[in-house]
């Protein structure tokens, strides 16, 4: 059955690799599937920037963190979920259309543990509540995409996605603004924050339980079948085995390989906002508002960049973000400290989310078989995050060292030579055409 899959994935890239509709075919409308499943990510995403804008500065400043402590804690936070973002696809496919209940597993548990940040003041507590937390957004982000995948159509995918990651970052804009607002209207800033942030993540659990389908009805939505039909009555039981099989599949394992590598050398937003506050000597009281620069920039080009990559090739788009990354550090470096420096950076590292964090998922749909989509999509999630688990806590280390600077041009470099690498890496297949992914 795997065999035949293999063959009929890769006869889907081929025949979607171009992603463009055919002349006179009315494009499809966005599944309603992808707006709850985005009004569900706008509502947690306000809840959990509200706690990342003020977590570098309560750490580094409040608690009297090193970079180099930062560092480890950063890297928890955002590479932790890669010890179980296999393990919630996995749940996901093997569920049989459950991907809504083990997502919402996920945001119920990265919910309860904000609250727990008003009981830690020390390193080790603190690292287990981020721990917590990032193994609920590791166990829903897997199966929240494969609902998005298999809702929508190959033609109108990375649309999909682009829409999806345009609402999620509303809420990454408006987290950061309501913390400002917090911080300053209230004597103990902190804890305020935190609690309101809990009161918002339990409003977004509530409106995935009431409002997001599960599996059977979203394929449902693709393809115009019953819900009994899209269950897929006839397919085999997803198994582990299977799934990690899905790396012997060439084109997935050069998305999860070049994933891998950019994400090595993809510095943290939190780094990239303090190094902005150090050269432009931002006020601790508005640090706050950086974040805001690039969830505009993201909310503005995510849904134009995701149409562009169904058009002229996603992996294009992809590596073309990691270019705009690359300007930003560049800019980061030099010694230009006007006033317009902020507004680039920022919009430059928008534009690298908007190029690639929906479009990547786009394309590793492309080499997974339905049943396996979760698990498929959590094997390219999982090299990723891994990967930026390892940039952070070097990133930290180098800055401890040899300061912010010299860390800044190591990453720099090797961002350069690891596109470079993908570029040469990922290239079409010969049935492929020109136009499509490579």
């Amino acid at each position: 059955m795997y065999v035949a899959d293999s063959r009929a994935s890769t006869s889907a890239v081929s025949a979607d690799s171009a992603v463009r509709p055919r002349a006179g075919r009315r494009r499809a409308a966005v599944a309603p599937t992808v707006l709850a499943l985005g009004t569900v990510s706008l509502i947690t995403d306000v809840s959990s920037e509200m706690v990342t804008a003020v977590l570098p500065l309560y750490l580094v400043t409040g608690l009297g963190l090193s970079p180099l402590g930062f560092g480890l804690l950063d890297g928890i936070y955002n590479g932790f979920s890669a010890l179980v973002r296999l393990i919630g696809g996995h749940l996901a496919d093997r569920g049989g259309g459950r991907h809504k209940w083990v997502a919402g597993f996920g945001y119920a548990l990265s919910a309860a543990c904000k609250p727990l940040l008003l009981l830690a003041h020390t390193l080790t507590p603190i690292g287990l509540i981020l721990a917590a937390d990032r193994t609920g957004k590791g166990l829903r982000t897997a199966p929240r995409d494969a609902l998005i995948s298999l809702s929508s159509t190959p033609e109108t995918r990375g649309r999909a996605f682009g829409v999806h990651r345009a609402m999620d970052t509303a809420g990454a804009l408006f987290g950061p603004l309501v913390a400002f607002l917090i911080l300053r209207a209230t004597v103990d800033g902190y804890d305020a924050v935190f609690t309101v942030s809990f009161c918002v993540a339990v409003v977004g659990v509530l409106v995935l339980v009431l409002f997001v389908p599960n599996g059977a009805r979203t394929k449902a939505e693709a393809t115009g079948t019953p819900p009994e039909a899209a269950s897929g009555g006839t397919a085999p039981r997803p198994t582990l085995r299977a799934a990690l099989a899905l790396l012997t599949r060439p084109d997935l394992r050069r998305v999860t390989l070049c994933a891998l590598l950019l994400g090595l050398a993809t510095v943290s937003d939190s780094f990239v906002y303090l190094l902005l506050q150090r050269r432009l000597g931002v006020p601790d009281r508005w640090f706050a508002l950086l974040p805001l620069g690039t969830a505009a920039a993201f909310l503005l080009l995510a849904v134009p960049l995701g149409r562009l990559a169904d058009r002229i090739g996603r992996w294009r788009v992809f590596l073309a973000g990691h270019g705009a990354l690359l300007l930003a550090y560049a800019l980061l470096l030099t010694s230009w400290h006007g006033t317009a420096l902020p507004y680039a950076v920022l919009l430059l590292h928008g534009c690298f989310y908007a190029a690639t964090d929906g479009v990547l998922m786009a394309v590793a749909s492309e080499s997974v078989p339905e049943e396996l989509r979760s698990s498929g999509l959590a094997l390219v999630q999982t090299g990723q995050a891994l990967a930026r688990f390892v940039c952070s806590l070097g990133f930290g280390a180098a800055w401890t060292a040899w300061g912010d600077r010299t860390a800044l041009t190591a990453s720099t470099v090797a961002l350069a030579l690891c596109a470079l690498f993908a570029l040469t890496l990922r290239r079409p297949t010969p049935s492929a055409p020109s136009e499509g992914l490579a």
